[in-house]
């Protein structure tokens, strides 16, 4: 919530909803006051609804009563929020009291209730309760959740005070006793930063948060045999410096979770990711195909410029060292080639606008798929460039040459050859460190740019670790902890490039379009399983000509599949049988649309084809699943659902026809690539027709068979050891029918309704 809804002055301070344990929360309270808010407003009340809306008012009171005990036992524990949480609370239980007196109309005939203020006399009075309740019970549960931190804060500062002992041991004894406290302590920090990372709602601080713990991780064991080896060895200052580095990573790391849950803006979270590649050629073709829906969203100069910015940016690829010359002139190529698109893009837009077009030409129809399609072959080749590095290097590092010769060369004695395959490993380092750059370029997302950002500091860091490590051993060969101090080390590497590995297969699988939807719908068919008729057919791809023709087809697609995504967002039930099918034929279609502008997985027009059979499959699995769930619906809801359903239907059933009829030649071939597009847009069609309508049915139903949630104590969600463990809050499960994506949408609602 970006701000409190309460009209009351003393909850205008604003509260954004962080973690997934305190919205999931609110889902049945809101749940519970939308059902009675939302109530049909019949002149004649059965004694049915009646008491229905009773029994949902006291429940909601009941509810908020054991929650605000829980609020109040909490602000007795903790001093600092007492005077907070207790004005929540307060105004919690009133607005709690007020419902329940507004729906207290269960004992009542229909005629006693006229002239008494009630939920059907006065709906502002309970809008008001409802906004005031929701607002307080967030406000409670954001105070509530500012424990879990304190518990993290205080948990790393007993961390970093065990840390600073550790660090000024001189016996082994004392060394001992102190490192068994601190791995104690250290699995209790990260059980508590676990926790809260599995919470967070922010995927760019689950992230950062998952980079720091693993720096913990590794570090832990590094700190061990470090400070063991600084203990054998006091005079050695080679052992001092892999010591004090590993010392230092710790606390950095240590800094950041804390930065991260307390949001502090020393350093962590202000820092501005590098611009990528990948974000600005998405920004630069989202501003190119705005132009075909409006001529003026932007300027000609601007354009320019934002290529120009994106040319700039691939300086990291040319300039390397270690890009081929071959690759070096294949990426200035395509630059110039989108630099001559962009210009010939220009020119036809400054003649649309001179004569006053309203929408995009046909001149600047095919200068803007043009561009789009120049742009993509770039980071294509970016792409192959970065990814095709990492993958030589990972090949080379897997066989860890240079470590197993420090190993030998340490265990020997001889600081010359320590010295020699220390530079070995130092070329490698910044190999890996430069190739982590070049992928952050292309790696598609946030998440991902964070992690190419913490394996560059994690080679970047770790590889001066092993040379020190191994200098050490030179120095005391004979020395069994050196040796282990060294093996630690190397391990820590071989698990990065481990790590690097993984990295670099999401990182492909965004790329090909695999990675973003809830679940894997987008499988293609295996070979041999799908139109077997057509094994032998050509698989062509689309001319230029054709994809221009196609553009504005998929761009339909496009908007019609998003559309079904943001219907699908608003069911509870995202399991629901309806919503994954649906989820799968928007995803499918999406493909659909990437392969009319040359892009994502379908790439010949016999992948088109496959896809297209699928689709119409899955289809007839949803008119299933319609007719099943038609079953449950009475006589005027079935007729609208099974009309829909047999236009679905036949549709599908036309798709599949289609997708096992050959045909031969180009223009044969493209007018059955029309068709196809064409059906599945009226497919999506239905499809969105179909879900709000099915999502407000399912919710109905759901709340007739569906009684109102027992308490449950909030914090079992979040797994934290606060008082009063018997008491209760608002019970997640079986929550009746009003899913919440965002709270804001339900705030904003509210607000609504006042007003009318």
């Amino acid at each position: 919530m970006a701000s409190s809804p309460c009209g009351n002055s003393n909850f205008d301070s604003g509260l954004e909803i962080k973690t997934r344990s305190v919205e999931q929360t609110l889902i049945p309270l809101v749940s519970q006051i939308t059902t009675l808010i939302n109530h049909k407003d019949k002149p004649k009340k059965s004694e049915r609804t009646l008491a229905a809306i009773h029994r949902v008012g006291q429940a909601v009171s009941v509810a908020v009563g054991r929650f605000v005990a829980v609020g109040e036992a909490i602000a007795a524990e903790n001093q600092e929020l007492k005077d907070e949480m207790g004005q929540a609370c307060f105004e919690a239980r009133r607005a709690g009291d007020a419902i329940a007196q507004l729906t207290d109309v269960g004992s009542a005939l229909p005629s006693q209730l006229d002239g008494r203020v009630t939920v059907f006399s006065d709906r502002t009075a309970m809008v008001k309760a409802a906004r005031l309740l929701l607002s307080s019970v967030t406000k409670v549960l954001v105070l509530a959740d500012r424990i879990v931190i304190k518990q993290i804060i205080t948990s790393r500062n007993k961390v970093l005070v065990t840390l600073d002992h550790l660090e000024r041991v001189s016996t082994f004894q004392e060394f001992v006793q102190i490192f068994s406290q601190f791995g104690n302590e250290m699995v209790e920090f990260a059980h508590l930063t676990g926790d809260r990372q599995n919470d967070l709602k922010d995927e760019k601080k689950k992230a950062r948060m998952a980079a720091a713990r693993a720096v913990l991780e590794k570090c832990t064991m590094m700190l061990l045999t470090a400070s063991k080896t600084c203990l054998r060895h006091p005079d050695c200052e080679s052992a001092r410096i892999n010591k004090d580095a590993v010392f230092h990573r710790m606390r950095c790391a240590l800094e950041q979770v804390i930065e991260i849950v307390t949001e502090a803006r020393s350093c962590g979270e202000n820092r501005i990711l590098p611009a990528s590649i990948y974000n600005g050629i998405k920004e630069f073709k989202s501003g190119v195909e705005c132009l075909r829906e409006n001529l003026y969203s932007l300027s000609p100069q601007s354009m320019s410029s934002q290529l120009e910015a994106l040319v700039e940016r691939t300086e990291d690829f040319t300039d390397s060292a270690y890009t081929s010359h071959e690759q070096r002139q294949a990426i200035l190529g395509l630059c110039q080639l989108a630099r001559q698109d962009t210009q010939q893009l220009v020119h036809a837009w400054v003649e649309a606008q001179s004569v006053h077009a309203k929408e995009a030409t046909k001149d600047m129809e095919v200068a803007i798929l043009k561009t789009s399609q120049s742009v993509s072959d770039l980071r294509r080749e970016l792409h192959k460039v970065a990814v095709g590095r990492a993958s030589d290097l990972l090949k080379v590092h897997g066989e860890q040459l240079p470590l197993r010769a420090l190993k030998a060369a340490g265990a020997e004695g001889n600081l010359e050859e320590v010295a020699e395959y220390s530079r070995t490993l130092t070329e490698q380092k910044e190999q890996l460190v430069e190739t982590c750059r070049l992928l952050c370029h292309v790696s598609g997302t946030e998440p991902l740019e964070i992690t190419c950002i913490h394996a560059e500091e994690t080679f970047h860091v770790i590889g001066p670790q092993i040379i020190s490590a191994a200098q050490t051993l030179a120095l005391h060969p004979s020395s069994k902890i050196a040796k282990e101090n060294l093996e630690v080390f190397c391990e820590a590497w071989e698990s990065q490039l481990c790590d690097m590995a993984l990295l670099l297969r999401e990182i492909n699988d965004v790329f090909e379009g695999r990675r973003g939807d809830k679940r894997p719908y987008l499988s293609l068919p295996r070979p041999g399983k799908h139109l077997a008729n057509m094994k032998t057919a050509k698989a062509v791809k689309l001319d230029a000509e054709e994809q221009t023709s196609m553009a504005k087809l998929g761009l339909e697609l496009r908007l019609l599949s998003s559309d079904v995504d943001t219907e699908v967002e608003k069911w509870e039930d995202q399991e629901h049988e309806i919503v994954r099918q649906s989820q799968s034929l928007a995803s499918m279609a999406y493909n659909m649309y990437l392969f009319t502008r040359g892009e994502g997985l379908l790439k010949t027009t016999l992948d088109l084809f496959h896809q297209a059979e699928v689709l119409s499959e899955e289809g007839l699995q949803l008119c299933s699943s319609l007719r099943t769930f038609s079953s449950q619906l009475v006589d005027e809801e079935k007729t609208v659902v099974m009309t829909e359903m047999e236009k679905l239907l036949a549709l599908c059933q036309q798709l599949q026809m289609g997708a096992k009829t050959p045909v031969q030649g180009k223009a044969a071939t493209f007018q059955k690539v029309d068709s196809f597009i064409q059906a599945t847009r009226s497919i999506l069609s239905v499809v969105l027709s179909l879900l709000p309508c099915c999502n407000k049915l399912n919710r109905k139903y759901k709340s007739e068979r569906n009684s109102l949630s027992s308490p449950q104590d909030w914090r079992e969600r979040q797994d934290t050891s606060t008082p009063v463990k018997e008491e209760g809050a608002l019970n997640t499960k079986n929550s009746n029918g009003f899913g919440v994506k965002s709270l804001e949408q339900h705030m904003a609602g509210l607000n609504l309704l006042e007003s009318k």
